[in-house]
């Protein structure tokens, strides 16, 4: 779809087919959907279930071919590898999309050795018996195919993180967008907090066991550990309905990725900033409706140019957030950029 994507974590985006349904609270407010709905003259043709996914043209399947062909240009700018998210605009693991197009999807990946594809699901209680689909590779995911999957809050986390950590793939990441409520990952950052040794790992029936060199991490190794996740991306929502993160989630995620020794890529804070990082001081609600130690909250002007008065102020601990639109919010937690990405 793009040879170059504003999304700070990949480099590339590669949609083979449009279209997906809602599976979750992270779902509700879906950029994708809107943006269907928007060149559906109002409804989304391709969302929801039952609902025909739209294949993309022939020149855009030929797309990562052409990137594969420069591959060693792209190399010597970047000193790495292409990294191309896959589906942006649907899930690779839905249901509902053909199993011949994933089939077709997977040949392309395995024909271009070079790109590092992201596949990013929702779903991902689906992959191991999607790979055992006629035309899939019996092997499991090829080995240029890092996998992810999208985790909203704990509840999530918990449900879909085990079944990760159960499907072999080179690197396996989160991510963490919107991010809805505290998540602890702390159980899952490495093996040891997880299980007792790489040798105990669970393995599949469909795949031959773990290699160890996934695991390799050379302090962690060394101490007879190594880290479960690879890589963590957190951010908040944007759009219409976009509800706001507290800074403290943002922050715990950080430290935790830290203290593993995991990359941490802190993506974008969304419509919403918390005032503390607000150019205006810091200050705490109090309750007296929408006043402040007695002092009406001031209007601000929105992206639109229009005065609004939308504030968040129902957090546990009080802190005040205003809605100032993603690109004003911007991406700096507390002062820094977080760019992490795996080696």
């Amino acid at each position: 779809m793009a040879e170059t994507s504003k999304i700070e974590w990949t480099d590339s985006t590669f949609n083979p087919w449009e279209g997906c349904q809602k599976v979750g609270p992270g779902c509700d407010h879906c950029y994708a959907e809107n943006r269907n709905a928007r060149f559906g003259g109002g409804q989304a043709p391709n969302w929801g279930p039952g609902a025909p996914r739209r294949r993309t043209s022939a020149a855009n399947w030929k797309q990562p071919l052409l990137w594969e062909r420069e591959h060693e240009a792209f190399m010597l700018a970047h000193g790495r590898r292409r990294r191309v998210f896959c589906a942006s605009l649907a899930d690779v693991f839905d249901n509902e999309a053909p199993a011949s197009w994933r089939a077709e999807l997977f040949a392309l990946i395995s024909l271009t050795p070079h790109l590092d594809w992201l596949l990013l699901t929702k779903r991902i209680g689906n992959v191991p018996s999607m790979l055992e689909q006629p035309g899939m590779q019996k092997e499991g995911l090829p080995a240029n195919v890092w996998l992810g999957a999208t985790v909203v809050n704990q509840a999530e986390a918990n449900r879909d993180i085990p079944k990760l950590l159960a499907v072999p793939a080179r690197v396996r990441f989160l991510s963490i967008e919107p991010m809805l409520g505290a998540i602890e990952l702390d159980r899952w950052l490495t093996i040891h907090k997880h299980w007792k040794s790489v040798d105990s790992l669970p393995v599949a029936p469909w795949h031959p066991p773990y290699p160890k060199h996934w695991y390799e991490r050379q302090k962690l190794v060394a101490a007879g550990w190594a880290p479960a996740l690879q890589w963590v991306i957190c951010g908040g929502e944007s759009g219409p309905g976009a509800r706001p993160m507290h800074p403290d989630w943002a922050r715990s995620l950080r430290d935790q990725c830290a203290a593993a020794s995991v990359p941490f890529l802190f993506k974008q804070w969304g419509e919403w900033v918390p005032y503390e990082h607000s150019e205006q001081p810091p200050f705490l609600f109090s309750q007296h409706g929408h006043e402040i130690d007695g002092h009406a909250l001031p209007d601000f002007e929105s992206d639109d140019g229009k005065a609004q008065r939308e504030w968040q102020c129902d957090w546990a601990d009080q802190i005040l957030a205003r809605r100032v639109g993603k690109k004003a919010a911007g991406r700096l937690l507390d002062g820094a950029t977080h760019d992490g990405l795996p080696s």
